[in-house]
Order: C-alpha cells, then sequence, then structure tokens
C-alpha cells in the first residue's frame, strides 16, 4: 500500500480510557470534533486524526486512494446475527477481522471501519457522513430507529426485519454531530427512535441528539434489565427486549416540559393546608399558615423590629420542633442566641447583667432543647458562600426553615450595579428554595420614601418601595410589611403589620396590630381598628 498525502486510516486503541471534552481539531478546523480522554490520546470524529498519550503505542496511519472490499460475510455465531443481515449491512468477516462498510446516500462504498480481535478500531478510505447502513432504507417513512454503534443496528434489524435501522459511526462522542448532518433525512420520517447505550455516555448522547431533532418526533427507547444494547440483549436471545424497548419509547420532553396528562397523582395527593400556623391569628387569618417551598419577605424601615418578628416566628417554630436554620448577618451568633432566649422564656437576657446560672438555665430551657443551626461567620458576606451554608443546611442538616437577615448587607461588599446583583441574587435563593422544598424567611430594607415622611416615622409601605429591584416582589410568595412612627410617644411601641403580597390566595390589606414589649422580648397582639372615613362611616 502506498502513503500518499493526507492519512486516511488511522489505527485507534480503545483500552479503558474515558472521554473528557470536545475542542477544536487542528487538522481539519473543526470547532468541537476533537475527542480528548482521559489517557492523553485524542481523536477526530471528522477527519479521523489520532495523537496518541503517554504509554500508548505509536501511531500507524495509512491510506488508500479507495477503499478495497475484501472479507465475506458470516454468521456471527456469538451475536446472533445472521449471514443475511451481515451481507445486507456489509458486515464482512476478513481473517480475524470485522469490516464496516459504509457507503454514501447512493449506495456506493466510500469508507470501511475495521475492528481487531483486540478490540482496537481503524478507518480505511473516505468518510462519507452518512449513518451506517443508512443507503439501505428510504429518506421518508413512518419511524427510524438510531442506535450507537453499528453491531446494534444489525441486531436491531435480526429482532425487526424490515424496519430501518441505522448508527452514528463515531459512537457517544460524535453523536450530535452525525445526527445534525443527517437532519434532511430525519426530517422525512414521522418518529425517530434514539436507541443508545444505557450507560451515562450513551443517555447523555441521546439528549444531546433529542435536542437537535425536531420537537414532537423524537422518541428514546430504554432496555429493561441488565442489558447494555440491543447487542447484548440479541446475544440472550431477548429479541423481545429489544422490540419492546423500540415499542415503548417514551417521547423526549426537554427538561422543565411536563405533560398535564401525568399530573393525576400529584393533584390528588392529599396535603395539608400549611405545614405551620403563624404565632399571630391576624397574619394566620390571611396567610393560612406557614408552607414548605415558599420565599417569605420581611421588611420595614430601620430599626423597626424586623429582627424582634424573625426571633418570634423562629422561637415559635423551634417550640414545636422543627428543624431551623438561622443566618443573621449583622450580629453576632451571641447576640442571636441571647434573643431568641429572650424572645422564648419573656426576659430580656440582652439587656443588663445576669448570673450564669440564670442563663444556664435559660440556655438549657431553649437552644440546649431545639434543633437549632447557626451561621458562625459574622462579617462574612460573600453570597456564594451564603447560598452553599442554606444549601448545607437544608440538605445536609434537614433544616426546613431558614432565616436569612438580611439581603442588603449580603451585597454589600460586592461591586456593581445594585439592581442587577438583587435580581441574581433573587434568582438564586428562589431556586434554593425550589430545589430544596425549604420555607425561607428573607428580611429585606426598604428605599426612601418620596413623601416628607420616612418609614421610621411610620410612613405607609408599598412593594414599590422594596430596595433595588423589583425582583424581590415578583420572586417572593409573600411580602410583610412591619410599619411602625418610632418618634411618637404614644405609637412607638405599637407595629402594623401590613400583607403586601399572598401568592396562596390573595388576601392583602393589615393582618394585624402587635405591641412590643421590651422588658419581656414579647409581641402582644390588639385588634385592628379601621381607618376613619368620612365618605362611608355616616349613614
Amino acid at each position: 500500500m502506498t502513503s500518499l498525502g493526507p492519512p486516511s486510516r488511522t489505527s485507534l486503541s480503545t483500552g479503558s480510557s474515558e472521554f473528557l471534552f470536545h475542542e477544536p481539531c487542528e487538522e481539519c478546523g473543526s470547532s468541537d470534533a476533537k475527542s480528548v480522554y482521559d489517557d492523553g490520546h485524542t481523536y477526530c470524529f471528522v477527519c479521523h486524526h489520532y495523537t496518541h498519550g503517554d504509554g500508548e503505542p505509536s501511531l500507524h496511519i495509512h491510506q488508500t486512494k479507495s477503499v478495497q472490499i475484501t472479507g465475506s460475510a458470516q454468521r456471527l455465531q456469538k451475536r446472533n446475527i445472521s449471514q443475511k443481515v451481515c451481507e445486507k449491512y456489509k458486515i464482512y468477516r476478513d481473517g480475524d477481522k470485522l469490516r464496516f462498510y459504509y457507503h454514501d446516500e447512493s449506495g456506493i462504498v466510500k469508507g470501511a471501519k475495521i475492528k481487531t480481535k483486540g478490540k482496537s478500531f481503524s478507518y480505511e478510505g473516505e468518510v462519507p457522513g452518512t449513518f451506517f447502513g443508512q443507503h439501505l432504507y428510504p429518506t421518508t417513512g413512518k419511524r427510524i430507529v438510531i442506535f450507537e454503534g453499528e453491531m446494534d443496528a444489525a441486531s436491531g434489524s435480526e429482532c425487526m426485519p424490515g424496519w430501518p435501522m441505522v448508527s452514528v459511526p463515531s459512537g457517544a462522542a460524535g453523536a450530535k454531530k452525525a445526527v445534525q448532518k443527517q437532519l434532511p433525512l430525519l426530517q422525512g420520517y414521522d418518529e425517530v427512535v434514539i436507541f443508545f447505550d444505557g450507560d451515562a455516555p450513551g443517555r447523555q448522547a441521546a439528549e444531546e441528539c433529542a435536542n437537535v431533532l425536531p420537537p414532537g418526533k423524537v422518541k428514546i427507547a430504554h432496555l429493561q434489565g441488565d442489558y447494555k444494547d440491543a447487542s447484548d440483549a440479541l446475544q440472550a436471545n431477548d429479541t423481545n427486549a429489544v422490540c419492546k424497548a423500540i415499542w415503548d419509547a417514551k417521547p423526549y420532553r426537554p427538561d422543565g416540559i411536563v405533560d398535564g396528562k401525568t399530573l393525576l397523582d400529584l393533584v390528588t395527593t392529599p396535603s395539608p393546608a400549611a405545614d405551620h400556623d403563624y404565632p399571630f391569628q391576624g397574619l394566620q387569618s390571611k396567610l393560612h399558615g406557614i408552607r414548605y417551598g415558599e420565599l417569605v419577605t420581611i421588611t420595614a424601615g430601620s430599626g423597626i423590629g424586623k429582627s424582634s418578628f424573625c426571633r418570634e416566628l423562629a422561637t415559635n417554630l423551634l417550640s414545636k420542633g422543627e428543624r431551623v436554620g438561622y443566618l443573621a448577618l449583622e450580629e453576632s451568633n451571641r447576640r442571636t442566641a441571647l434573643g431568641l432566649m429572650s424572645a422564648s422564656l419573656g426576659r430580656s437576657y440582652h439587656l443588663g447583667e445576669y448570673e450564669r446560672k440564670e442563663l444556664e438555665y435559660a440556655y438549657n430551657s431553649t437552644i440546649s432543647n431545639w434543633n437549632l443551626f447557626l451561621f458562625d461567620g459574622f462579617g462574612s458576606y460573600d453570597p456564594d458562600t451564603i447560598y452553599s451554608r442554606i444549601e448545607y443546611l437544608a440538605c445536609g442538616l434537614e433544616c426546613r426553615v431558614i432565616f436569612l437577615d438580611h439581603l442588603s448587607i449580603l451585597l454589600s461588599g460586592l461591586d456593581g450595579d445594585e439592581r442587577r446583583m438583587i435580581d441574581v441574587t433573587m434568582t438564586k435563593l428562589r431556586s434554593l428554595v425550589e430545589r430544596t422544598g425549604i420555607v425561607l424567611f428573607l428580611v429585606s430594607h426598604l428605599r426612601r420614601t418620596q413623601s416628607d415622611q420616612n418609614h421610621e416615622e411610620g410612613a405607609r409601605i408599598t412593594l414599590g418601595q422594596l430596595r433595588g429591584s423589583a425582583a424581590i416582589a415578583q420572586l417572593s410568595d409573600t411580602v410583610i410589611a412591619l410599619e411602625r412612627d418610632q418618634q411618637d410617644p404614644s405609637k412607638r411601641d405599637t407595629t402594623t403589620v401590613r400583607v403586601l403580597k399572598n401568592r396562596h390566595s390573595g388576601e392583602v390589606g393589615i393582618a394585624n396590630e402587635l405591641t412590643y414589649h421590651l422588658d419581656t422580648c414579647t409581641f402582644e397582639e390588639n385588634e385592628v381598628t379601621p381607618d376613619f372615613n368620612p365618605s362611608t362611616d355616616f349613614g
């Protein structure tokens, strides 16, 4: 054989190496057809250029002006593939080698993939860019089945004679490219069944191929039992497994798309109206309880009592045995612990001096018995760290309720546009809630009012005043606002609790009024006094 010009026949040793990633090929200019493996060798599935890794034998390259058909069709006894099917697909035995002949669309032999007894592969001749076996079938029809390997396509034909059975030329690594090249052919079929190997690379390649095909046309076949592929099933004389996998192939739907017809069990499974009640009757009557999987934002002006309100909610949940994560980014764990003990026992342990014996009693009566987990990172506000800690609290420590106090300080150490940062942070927090199923109580500050009365003087709060971005209001399930006039001696201890958003039932407005008692660190709920309206209150 004469060596002429660029190589067209390349010996490849498959060994036990694993595929790592794709990269551009310097030889042919393909943007991503070159595969890199963990032992250092590379292979391009477009031009078939191969470079060996450390410890591999030297590369042997040969070329022929045209492929020569050698060998003959013989029954593959171990594979259970008949001589007839081998002749049909031009799978020829040539000594201790198997030759898989590739044809162009018109049926002319262009090249051959060669497999040795030692399971090394090489390619001879031109690369037509077609599926293996494509020339045997029409360009239109009801169904075509695409396999990962040539033996699988032949096995499929053995099980279901007459149906179009083809395979991608380069296995899972080059499957997407192969399918993209043959889109015109596949568009002519009503149904495309992807029947790749059941291992992780096969499943991934099947999804990649399905994503480039027209929506609604693709089905993915899955073999039952321990079979890796169609060839394995046929070797076990289980033709029924192959047929069943094709007939039962499920329509492919990208992640996030759910058929409503599959939701019967979901919508008929009883679920509680709420997982916990709020400790305040007025708030409970509007929000109908605390539910896992919701993001609840608590907002107010500076010093109004957001943290005290959160401690009241937390201690109520902890006393019921709930597992609670508490991330107070603006205070030490000592201050958080004393505040929670105070709210639970009605003593202001964070104010004044207390004997160690009394503090030990308070601790043993509360925190020692609670499933409470705090974040020991005062002054550490890196958002990625906070996200990972929340996820660990939820998944690693099984906390179902988490408090994050507060959003503004989480972003205070970052440079950039505040609105954009809040958008990104809220999206990530919303995703965390959805992914983990927790209820997240998030404390958020407000922007300054445009009127002479500010929020610290009891100004009414609206959703539009949430600081920085509309994402806070949009991505929260519930928004609770606390309004209090700190400067008025007659009103400074009374907080109006207003529901600004309620995705669950839509009920918004004033929920109640709370009077805070500093000496006991407790809230007393008061009946709401309706505002006097002269246009309606005189009959």
